[in-house]
């Protein structure tokens, strides 16, 4: 595009200025903007500095709401999804991939793993003394089962949180179904 009389340099047209990675997007009135093609996570200084504050208080929080869930509104259902919520915030923040690999399958598999193990546990001692399921009177210490319910609810907070979280993870890395000859459709 030169100037009007054919000669002289000529100016980028709006396709040779765009930056590498931009495309154009339909805006309300009928045009089109540039854009940059950017992937789903774009770092904020602010929600990562947020997120490194928050953190602590929510997973107190949903620690708080598991212990006093046989005296007051809570248990360890919400606690376990306030601590997954907490795990959340972090790859929201941090990425998904990042967060992923720092709580690797391992760690979820252990949390679900013991929490199934200590509810088991809890509950099936007190059939080897031929007693009811959870009857917590035959462990021989004081408020046995203040502190029986108290550990269960851990355990199904821990249950609740590693399979929350391992499911978000499961559908953010997406999946393809395939057809019946075996291939991606």
């Amino acid at each position: 595009m030169g100037n009007a009389d054919g000669g002289g340099a000529s100016e980028p047209g709006p396709r040779e200025a765009r930056e590498e990675g931009a495309s154009d997007r339909t805006v309300p009135d009928g045009g089109t903007e540039e854009v940059a093609d950017r992937g789903p996570y774009v770092e904020s200084t602010i929600i990562m500095t947020t997120v490194r504050v928050v953190a602590p208080f929510v997973f107190t929080l949903g620690l708080f709401v598991m212990f006093h869930g046989a005296s007051s509104p809570g248990g360890g259902f919400q606690g376990g999804a306030i601590a997954s919520a907490m795990l959340l915030m972090f790859a929201i923040a941090f990425g998904i991939a990042p967060t992923r690999e720092w709580l690797n399958g391992a760690v979820l598999t252990a949390a679900i793993a013991g929490g199934v193990f200590l509810f088991a546990s809890i509950g099936l001692v007190p059939l080897l003394v031929e007693a009811s399921f959870l009857e917590y009177s035959v462990y021989p210490i004081p408020h046995a089962s203040k502190y029986g319910i108290e550990l269960v609810e851990l355990a199904i907070g821990g249950i609740v949180a590693g399979v929350l979280t391992g499911l978000f993870f499961l559908i953010a890395a997406g999946f393809e179904l395939e057809s019946e000859e075996g291939e991606p459709r």
